[in-house]
């Protein structure tokens, strides 16, 4: 599975704890900025490039993203916009195995502001999300078909 990694300023330091998380359990991760801290990014362009990543990866691959915000709706909002993406805002591991076992979540939005200073919820949240498998039940299929229609 490849796994696109993107924050804007607030998010920064926790993007930044989620990669090192990541790679010592051996994901792909590719890290689409911010780079660093800059207080006049925007989230938007973080999204666009995840969600750019993501929908031109093969997908027998399963490519995925993690963006993070402050309140982390931004990112979902911007996300979401690119037909094929199902990005969810994601605050505890109920909601993550819930969002890939019905929707099929490709991208898992997370707000800063919440779960910076909690390692063990979001460390929880990320495992579940990644680990969790899509239902692919018939229903499932059809709603998330008609998400692409809009």
């Amino acid at each position: 599975m490849k796994l696109f990694l993107g924050a804007d300023h607030q998010g920064y330091h926790l993007k930044e704890k989620i990669e090192a998380y990541l790679a010592k359990r051996g994901y792909d991760v590719a890290d689409v900025g911010a780079r660093e801290i800059d207080p006049d990014d925007d989230f938007p362009q973080f999204a666009q490039m995840a969600a750019t990543k993501v929908l031109g990866e093969d997908d027998k691959d399963d490519p995925r993203a993690i963006l993070i915000c402050g309140g982390g709706q931004g990112m979902a909002m911007a996300a979401n916009r690119f037909r094929g993406i199902r990005a969810s805002l994601i605050w505890d591991s109920y909601e993550a195995k819930m969002t890939r076992n019905d929707n099929d979540s490709n991208v898992l939005c997370l707000p800063a502001r919440v779960l910076d200073d909690n390692d063990r919820v979001w460390q929880d949240i990320l495992d579940t999300w990644l680990t969790t498998p899509y239902a692919n039940a018939a229903r499932y299929r059809r709603r998330n078909a008609e998400l692409d229609e809009f």
